[in-house]
């Protein structure tokens, strides 16, 4: 996500030893500073036009690098953020590596998730995250928890079916707020998202109503996030159950104490 910053010694090992690294990046610098590391990088931004459907950008994609691999070169893809977080491109190119029979594998890395939980205090763990790309909430039935945080990803593009915007303007968003309304109040704060990228930068944490969603600037890798808009409501009856059952000793004797791993450090 950061140049410099959020990549592992596994995947630089990776970028350093290829014999061509396919770039798909956050920023022109981010491209320069891979030359520093290898010197055949090739970007795979060209491939975007507008008005072109990104089915057959990602196709082009794959079909380049699958191209490399056949003609015997060892090839790394280096992708904006996770490489297997809303990037089609780098799923496929595994897969049709592996069903060639050649050797592929993803290596992970920090994605604007990452990022936004950091930036902004968020631990799924204590009330639950639920995450969605935006136009599935209006292309399809979704039940939303409202005493869970919820991520939506990719709001600047909400309802585009035909696959060539890079983004939609505020009518679809007035139909995603409508959305949302059912389930939070106009008067909810949310947040709209955006990892910083170069370490000079900070990252948009722009807090808002959701009934002002419709008309404030939106792009493609903006994420929205929203709190959760009420108090989880106790089970009572299951825990009942649970004491119940703690009652009568049908549990099972703990283990041995090991002690736990714990994500992330302070």
């Amino acid at each position: 996500m950061m140049l410099g910053a959020h990549i592992g010694p596994r995947a630089r090992s990776h970028v350093e030893q290829a014999d061509v690294v396919f770039a798909a990046v956050s920023d022109p610098l981010v491209e320069e500073w891979l030359r520093q590391m290898n010197p055949d990088v090739r970007s795979l931004q060209p491939f975007y036009a507008a008005g072109k459907p990104r089915h057959d950008t990602y196709r082009q994609m794959v079909e380049a690098m699958l191209d490399e691999v056949r003609a015997g070169r060892h090839v790394c893809g280096a992708f904006y953020g996770h490489p297997g977080v809303f990037a089609k491109a780098p799923h496929d190119a595994i897969a049709q590596a592996r069903a060639e029979g050649f050797h592929a594998h993803m290596e992970p890395g920090i994605s604007a998730e990452d990022c936004l939980y950091a930036d902004l205090g968020i631990d799924p763990g204590r009330t639950g995250c639920q995450h969605y790309e935006a136009s599935q909430l209006l292309f399809y039935r979704r039940r939303l928890d409202p005493t869970a945080w919820l991520v939506l990803w990719q709001v600047g593009i909400v309802g585009d079916r035909s696959y060539r915007r890079f983004a939609t303007g505020p009518a679809h968003r007035r139909l995603l707020l409508e959305r949302l309304l059912q389930d939070y109040p106009g008067d909810h704060e949310v947040i709209a998202y955006e990892a910083a990228t170069l370490p000079i930068a900070q990252p948009r944490m722009q807090r808002l109503q959701l009934r002002e969603l419709p008309e404030v600037p939106l792009h493609m890798h903006t994420t929205l996030v929203v709190p959760p808009a009420r108090a989880m409501e106790p089970d009572t009856a299951m825990q009942a159950r649970i004491a119940e059952l703690e009652r009568s000793g049908e549990v099972e004797p703990p283990l041995p104490y090991t002690p736990p791993l714990e994500e992330g450090v302070a």
